[in-house]
């Protein structure tokens, strides 16, 4: 335990994932307002912030870091550098560093920090912002269970999170971190579709986001393979027999390998990038 600490944590950049935490924290009474604070560069962001949700705010994420057991770094990837070099000289080996910027690897926030300092680097995705959300985990070289476990609680908080070697983040990027808008785009095709058979936009859209929601609970609640799922309601000659030949031929499925492919390799070059190396 830190001598002198105020707060059970530290969020270091207010923007829509540092809030979707913060509600989700406090709505699961994870932490009172209190025990929570803030630090946005933006004095109108601190502001909205202070006032939906009563937390202690601050323009100086070194302070906020000193005086706190766990410190979230929430910023965008290239206000990082910045940020490490704020907080380098207060972050010790009793805090836990838990990161969520995409492509900065663990092994160069260790090189920024104390030695053995703990640091969890996670990939959440946009759905947290409505407690729904997938985080993947992984663990750098000086954080113990202990300190997984505790990434993992807050992460909860928001979703779901698996536990995996750093490795794989780059595929969780591709596959979780820019699903949500593999399903805005189908989302937005749905309703164009509906609209070209004669239906009123309003309806296309209500008709498509509920299908999208109770497929997707149909998948968790179930537990069935999507394969099956999807035979369940394909007659032989039916309307969507006759569908699923169209996305067949039109090379949908290829599609969707390759988006996932390419957001992966990108995520594999934005690492890269940040770990020095060209």
């Amino acid at each position: 335990m830190l001598i002198g600490v105020l707060y059970k944590l530290a969020i270091l950049g207010g923007g829509q994932m540092g809030e979707a935490l913060l509600g989700g924290l406090i709505d699961a009474k994870w932490a009172s307002p209190a025990e929570i604070v803030v630090a946005e560069i933006h004095e109108g962001r601190r502001e909205q912030l202070a006032q939906r949700y009563g937390v202690r705010v601050t323009d100086d994420g070194a302070e906020a870091a000193r005086q706190s057991e766990t410190v979230l770094l929430a910023v965008k990837p290239q206000d990082m550098e910045a940020v490490l070099d704020s907080i380098s000289r207060v972050v010790t080996e009793e805090h836990l560093v838990i990161s969520i910027a995409a492509g900065i690897p663990i092994a160069h926030i260790e090189e920024r920090l104390a030695d053995r300092v703990a640091v969890v680097r996670i990939m959440p995705n946009s759905p947290a912002l409505v407690r729904e959300g997938v985080a993947a985990l992984a663990a750098g070289s000086h954080a113990n269970p202990r300190h997984v476990s505790h990434a993992e609680e807050i992460l909860s908080k928001v979703g779901r999170t698996v536990r995996l070697p750093e490795k794989h983040l780059d595929a969780v990027t591709g596959l979780s971190g820019t699903g949500p808008a593999y399903v805005f785009f189908l989302a937005e095709m749905l309703i164009e579709a509906g609209v070209g058979v004669g239906l009123p936009r309003d309806v296309a859209a209500e008709l498509t986001v509920q299908t999208l929601l109770g497929a997707a609970r149909m998948l968790r609640e179930t537990g069935k393979h999507p394969v099956e799922l999807r035979e369940m309601v394909t007659s032989p000659g039916g309307t969507t027999a006759a569908a699923m030949r169209v996305l067949e031929r039109a090379g949908v499925r290829s599609a969707f390998l390759d988006a996932v492919r390419a957001a992966t390799e990108r995520s594999r070059e934005l690492a890269a990038g940040n770990s020095g190396q060209r």
